[in-house]
């Protein structure tokens, strides 16, 4: 028996995110079902992020065990063989069988992307959130600088997650633009249900000139005298690539 962990890409778009659940087929649904077929075993993978429905990833990871004799490094090729093309493994390889990606001390990075415009890009529509009216970037820019550090990400999640440990760290917040495209990253040890969708709505609503800047900072401090909780869509979110540090 040996442990095989994975990297894995995906287009969200028609999955009802990563964990399995009995309404919709889900990334976790078809690496399992894709395993079986190939090396004839009940498989079940392990994943380090359960993205929602509609979230893409270039990174996620994953690992599941195996008596197959496809060596690790190649089974990244044999699974692309066989999945759908909006789902592909980047990477495979051998980790001891201890080796878990959710109890690992990781940075995780995610990005969110923004069109602004009149018209929305046809075929930025599963990857972008198209937003028309006028956004001010430097109240947003500014705003995003109140992420980084530690904090009780409390006002940024959902009622269900309260009550579980809600602190995170934040290493970087950034916000570029280019053109009619901004696009919002962050890098974190953890993030909570919801957590960066709704930070993104937090800073639309900045933008769109309801809150200063300084009302991230609020929030995050437990001082704000009106939180209201903005879940951006899924389609603009990426999670980019998790980085396991010693």
């Amino acid at each position: 028996m040996k442990r095989i962990k994975v990297i894995v890409a995906y287009d969200g778009t028609r999955y009802c995110g990563w964990q399995i659940q009995p309404n919709g087929i889900t990334i976790e649904a078809v690496l399992n079902q894709t395993l079986a077929e190939l090396i004839g075993e009940e498989i079940k993978v392990a994943g380090a992020s359960r993205t929602d429905s509609g979230v893409h990833a270039l990174g996620n990871v994953a690992v599941f065990d195996t008596d197959s004799n496809i060596p690790s490094e190649r089974m990244m090729y044999a699974l692309n063989q066989k999945l759908p093309a909006d789902i592909r493994i980047m990477n495979s390889e051998e980790v001891p069988a201890d080796w878990h990606p959710r109890f690992q001390k990781s940075i995780k990075t995610y990005e969110y992307r923004l069109e602004t415009g009149t018209v929305p890009n046809p075929l930025q529509r599963f990857t972008h959130y198209f937003v028309t009216q006028p956004l001010d970037f430097m109240a947003m820019e500014e705003a995003v600088t109140y992420l980084v550090g530690e904090h009780d990400f409390v006002g940024f999640t959902r009622e269900e997650c309260q009550g579980k440990h809600t602190i995170r760290k934040i290493y970087s917040a950034t916000l570029l633009r280019a053109d009619t495209e901004i696009l919002f990253q962050i890098r974190g040890n953890g993030f909570l249900y919801n957590m960066v969708r709704m930070i993104m709505g937090a800073l639309l609503e900045i933008g769109k000139g309801r809150f200063p800047p300084v009302y991230i900072q609020e929030v995050l401090k437990g001082e704000s005298k009106e939180v209201v909780k903005v879940t951006a869509p899924p389609q603009g979110l990426v999670l980019v690539n998790i980085e396991y540090i010693k």
